[in-house]
């Protein structure tokens, strides 16, 4: 991007016709001559060729002139930017990792599944801290809230059944997370609660998880993992090996809703896993990060290319005026 700082000065480029206008007139008036003995001297200096040639000290007054008007006028150079101002968000996913997240009926498995669409949830977000808690019979923070993402798809990918004793505890899982967000300073924060079953373990329901939520402003999208009916589950036996049973969804829906309404978020329920990773493309369009863009653009001073040219040709001109083109005294 291009400008002049002062292009007032542009104007005087009008005078240059008229300073050529003169030039050309005033040679077709003037008239002189001088008395020779002997021309035979001026026929071997060629003098009509030295003559046509002076209209170059002219020209290259002119162009100096030119130069040094765009000089005055300060050209200069921009170039556009902008800065950007995030406001993040915290987000705690809070993922249940007991055995029944085994189940297959969300391809290839619920766990699985849940850890695969959570990771394209983290790895979309921008400027948002992220932590994870994962629970079974108890609960504990996997990663605390950060901006690392790949440290938090990483740990997503190392999460298994076993890890921590067998159980759902619902509330304990949802406190824990809820604990987690209780220092930020963010102001938006949300918990991504995802469970496939019925709390039956741990010192804190569900509702009253969300009630400590709802206290302190944090709201939960809660999701209930799981297809309707019957889902197909694996069973390690000692005598026999793995064998698979059918075994009923029992997804406790009704806290779980409570649990959003409360809080001001939103339950969801996902029978696959194409509806659970719609589920996580809806809550990243309503958590959204505000954004303040501010453009700019940066000017630089272009002025000494023109002066510096105009330098050159004003000394060329006198240069040659004291040499080639030099006048008889």
């Amino acid at each position: 991007m291009y400008r002049f700082e002062d292009p007032q000065f542009l104007i005087l480029i009008l005078a240059i016709p008229a300073l050529v206008y003169v030039y050309v007139g005033g040679r077709r008036f003037r008239s002189g001559a001088i008395r020779y003995s002997d021309v035979a001297s001026l026929k071997e200096s060629d003098v009509r060729r030295t003559g046509r040639n002076r209209h170059v000290l002219f020209a290259l007054r002119v162009l100096a002139l030119a130069a040094f008007i765009v000089a005055f006028s300060r050209p200069q150079t921009g170039v556009t930017g902008e800065t950007v101002n995030a406001e993040g968000i915290d987000i705690v996913l809070a993922i249940d990792v007991s055995s029944s997240m085994l189940a297959e009926d969300l391809e290839p498995n619920r766990l699985e599944a849940a850890k695969a669409v959570a990771a394209e949830f983290v790895e979309g977000r921008r400027n948002d801290r992220i932590g994870l808690v994962v629970f079974a019979g108890e609960a504990f923070t996997q990663v605390p809230l950060t901006l690392d993402y790949s440290v938090v798809t990483d740990l997503l990918g190392q999460m298994e059944v076993g890890m921590i004793e067998d159980g759902t505890a619902v509330g304990m899982g949802l406190a824990t997370a809820v604990k987690r967000l209780q220092a930020s300073d963010a102001e938006s924060q949300v918990v991504v609660l995802l469970t496939d079953g019925r709390s039956n373990r741990g010192e804190i329901g569900p509702v009253t998880a969300g009630q400590m939520a709802e206290a302190l402003g944090v709201r939960v999208y809660s999701i209930g993992a799981g297809s309707q009916g019957m889902a197909r589950m694996p069973v390690d036996d000692r005598l026999r090996g793995r064998r698979y049973v059918n075994v009923e969804v029992d997804i406790d829906e009704v806290s779980l809703q409570e649990i959003a309404e409360t809080t001001g978020g939103l339950y969801f329920r996902a029978t696959d896993r194409e509806s659970l990773s719609q589920i996580y493309q809806e809550i990243d369009d309503l958590e959204t990060t505000e954004i303040e863009v501010l453009n700019f653009t940066s000017y630089g001073e272009f002025f000494h290319y023109p002066l510096a040219a105009g330098l050159v040709l004003l000394l060329l001109e006198v240069g040659l005026s004291q040499t080639v083109f030099r006048k008889l005294p």
